[in-house]
């Protein structure tokens, strides 16, 4: 391998997950969950291609919402990216790719680089397969292909794209074919048809091939992303380690899959079946296949009890479960929300969750604990004029200064050591000690010492919401 040139991963970190409501929210969706092993499906996907003799630092694009959170899980397991490009506003996968390809046509405009596009999402269990299936599809990129990876369908899922393996690529490496066909969530007539006919893969959303090759299929079949993305790309500027698209010309973009927009149409795509253990976790039905199971079949997480239970999938992030008597069942408690249902009608909640949304109800946006790029707050009692709140601030950590015109907060130290900032004048506070904040006051809090600080806030006020933060002076750029 010493002498190939290096793949440029690009990971795709901007969907919302609503399949896996009740866990997987928008301000923190599931790619940022340890879903199949300690580490999150973001972390496990960076690690995958962090052999520096392959592959070049990942390029990742993600929701300016969730850039803290990225930030923080790459540090965390030691990779430095190579850029963390913002979306201002969602656009799917064709947008996403088209940036990313312009950036790394910008940084090596002479070598036209191979760019490895991966959703931040799936789950890949065999390493050694992924690999196999990269080298195969190299030259056919290399060759100017668009290729994508094909998994074996294991039943008539109508939940995938499909894609059909034609005759060999001309010029491609051993296994890689042309894709034939490609068809879109088929109904299930439709899927039984194709698995039983053979030839039909699994459309895996991974893709290899050259910056160049991508940008010149995208100009051809829709120049309107092009156009919007190399707008939005000359009037990005830098917001920390973060490169902010021009939200004005990026949302000016189609929102379209890659899928749809390109690989549908063009005369170059190519198809790489591929045995790598591959599963979009698309589905809590998805991740019972995935998961380690009982001698019943069950896939059980957390403080749960189960008795005369089979084939179901049973998960707690909060109390204690008791599930008596039942087979084929999903059960999903977290702190503020319950999902039940039938197993096999697992691919409904993404509908329950628009419903939700169109509701107005705040479930399908934030748990009750809400990441911030110092740290965390978590709510644990709300009243008439009053809330509860734990903070949790990380060493080095600093709040924004700000005042609140409508509330007051009394803070509690817990653990660790409190910087308090309260109208020009500094202080420190201990375990047990406390302090009040007037409304209107300007004030801050940071945690100058080296463990994690705690402490409990109690709001009182007319009015509670988040909106109500006048920021006068921010260390992350939100002011």
């Amino acid at each position: 391998m010493g002498a190939k040139r290096r793949i440029h991963p690009v990971i795709l970190s901007g969907g919302a997950g609503t399949r896996l409501w009740p866990l997987s929210r928008a301000l923190y969706p599931k790619q940022f969950f340890p879903l199949a092993s300690d580490l999150s499906l973001l972390q496990e996907t960076a690690r995958r291609v962090s052999d520096p003799a392959r592959f070049a630092p990942p390029l990742v694009v993600c929701n300016h919402e969730h850039r803290f959170i990225v930030a923080e899980q790459l540090r965390g397991i030691g990779v430095a990216a190579a850029e963390i490009v913002l979306e201002p506003v969602a656009r799917n996968t064709a947008g996403a790719c088209a940036v990313a390809a312009l950036v790394l046509g910008g940084a090596d405009a002479g070598e036209d680089p191979l760019m490895l596009v991966l959703p931040s999402d799936h789950v890949i269990a065999d390493a050694k397969g992924f690999r196999a299936a990269i080298e195969h599809a190299v030259p056919a990129a290399e060759a100017g292909a668009l290729v994508t990876f094909g998994i074996a369908p294991a039943r008539p899922e109508t939940g995938y794209g499909y894609v059909e393996r034609g005759a060999a690529f001309e010029g491609g490496g051993k296994g890689c074919f042309r894709a034939a066909r490609f068809k879109e969530k088929p109904d299930p007539a439709a899927a039984e048809k194709m698995v039983a006919a053979g030839g039909w893969l699994w459309n895996s959303g991974m893709f290899l091939f050259r910056a160049g090759s991508l940008m010149a299929e995208i100009e051809r079949w829709v120049p309107e992303v092009a156009a919007a993305c190399r707008e939005a790309l000359a009037g990005a500027r830098r917001d920390l380690d973060f490169l902010r698209l021009d939200e004005d010309a990026f949302a000016k973009a189609p929102a379209v899959s890659l899928d749809y927009a390109v690989m549908e149409k063009t005369a170059q795509a190519a198809v790489v079946p591929a045995d790598m253990g591959w599963s979009d976790i698309g589905s809590w039905a998805a991740l019972w296949e995935v998961g380690a199971k009982d001698a019943s079949g069950n896939v059980i997480v957390g403080d749960v009890a189960a008795r005369d239970v089979t084939r179901s999938y049973i998960r707690s992030d909060d109390r204690l479960v008791a599930v008596i008597g039942l087979s084929d069942v999903l059960l999903v408690v977290s702190d503020d929300a319950v999902l039940a249902a039938p197993l096999a009608r697992a691919q409904e909640v993404k509908a329950l969750v628009e419903a939700l949304r169109a509701e107005g109800r705040s479930e399908p946006f934030t748990h009750t604990r809400v990441y911030r790029p110092w740290g965390f707050y978590q709510g644990l009692h709300a009243g008439d004029r009053f809330q509860v709140k734990h903070i949790t601030v990380n060493p080095g950590g600093r709040l924004s200064l700000q005042r609140h015109r409508r509330r007051a907060e009394h803070w509690v130290v817990v653990n660790g050591t409190a910087r308090v900032t309260r109208s020009g004048e500094t202080f420190d506070l201990g375990e047990n000690e406390s302090t009040f904040i007037p409304a209107g006051t300007a004030h801050r809090l940071e945690n100058p010492g080296p463990e994690v600080l705690r402490i409990i806030e109690v709001q009182s006020g007319r009015y509670l919401g988040e909106d109500d933060i006048e920021r006068l002076e921010d260390s992350y750029g939100r002011t």
